[in-house]
Order: structure tokens, then C-alpha cells, then sequence
């Protein structure tokens, strides 16, 4: 499994209140929460990420709250992926539970600017910023990992184990 996009960078501890501000939790429609993922720390990400589109941030990112609407918001706004020098560990098993590809890379995390292209290879650990030729490799997730992910999730990939 592969991803490639353009890349929108944050800062050190974006928590989950940022990610999705609690104003809108009410609504069971993810792609409305994906109209104001990251809203109140950047007004232009809903109407800018494309689908494929990779987020990059700094240390502790999703802490705050333990809302599985955060990575929800942000698959459902078309990120393929989340690249972070750290995750909250609430954040981390969330975004797995619903299918959200998340690697912890702090070299990748410093080095990548907002605005460049990255390709990233799951089965490898290898990022590829495009923009800079510059080669990181982050700790691939174990071949189940990498199946439940593929799956759309842990809902998903135990119904698939079950009807198996």
C-alpha cells in the first residue's frame, strides 16, 4: 500500500479539539466534520486538501480528548496519511481503529515542509519527500497492521475475518 500528496504541516501538540472543534460533534456525518477538520488552527484546510493528501506534524499530535471524530475527520477530508515525530497514544489507536495510516518518523516530521510532495511506501517505512529527493524511513506497521488499515479499519477487517 502506497500514498503520495501534497502536504499540509502543523506544529507540536495539535490536539484533538483542534482537529475537529467540539462545536460540531453533534452531527454523525463525517463529511461534515470533514467541511471543519482543523478549522480553528487553519481556516483554508477543508477547502484546500485534496483526496490522497498527506498531513505532517510535530511532536504529540492528536492529544487532548480521546474522540474518535479527530482521525475520522481527517480520513473523511481525504488525508491518506499522517506523518508525526509523535502520536497521543489515544490518538495513535484511534486512527488505526478506523483506517487512518499514521507513521512516526521525527526526521521525516522536521525535515518536510508545507507545500511539498511525499510519496510514502506502508509495507517499507520508506517517505519520499519528492520536493527534496530526501529519504526517511518510519517503522512499518506489521502485515496485520498493514491488512486492518487496507480494511477500512477494525470494524471492517473483523467482519472480513468473520465471514472468511
Amino acid at each position: 500500500m502506497k500514498a503520495e500528496g501534497k502536504v499540509f504541516k502543523y506544529g507540536d501538540n495539535v490536539d484533538t479539539d483542534v482537529i475537529i472543534p467540539a462545536r460540531y460533534l453533534n452531527t454523525p456525518d463525517m463529511k461534515e466534520l470533514a467541511k471543519h477538520c482543523m478549522e480553528d488552527i487553519d481556516s483554508s484546510f477543508a477547502a484546500a486538501v485534496k483526496e490522497g493528501d498527506i498531513m505532517v506534524a510535530g511532536k504529540n499530535f492528536g492529544c487532548g480528548s480521546s474522540r474518535e471524530h479527530a482521525p475520522a475527520s481527517i480520513k473523511a477530508a481525504g488525508v491518506s496519511c499522517v506523518i508525526a515525530s509523535t502520536f497521543a497514544r489515544i490518538f495513535y489507536r484511534n486512527a488505526l481503529n478506523i483506517g487512518l495510516p499514521i507513521l512516526e518518523c521525527p526526521e521525516a516530521a522536521a525535515a518536510i515542509e508545507a507545500g511539498d510532495t511525499v510519496s510514502v511506501d506502508f509495507e517499507t517505512g520508506v517517505i519520499v519527500d519528492l520536493a527534496t529527493g530526501a529519504k526517511f524511513r518510519a517503522e512499518p506497521f506489521p502485515p496485520f497492521m498493514q491488512d486492518l488499515i487496507a480494511a477500512g479499519g477494525l470494524g471492517a477487517y473483523m467482519s472480513r475475518r468473520a465471514a472468511e
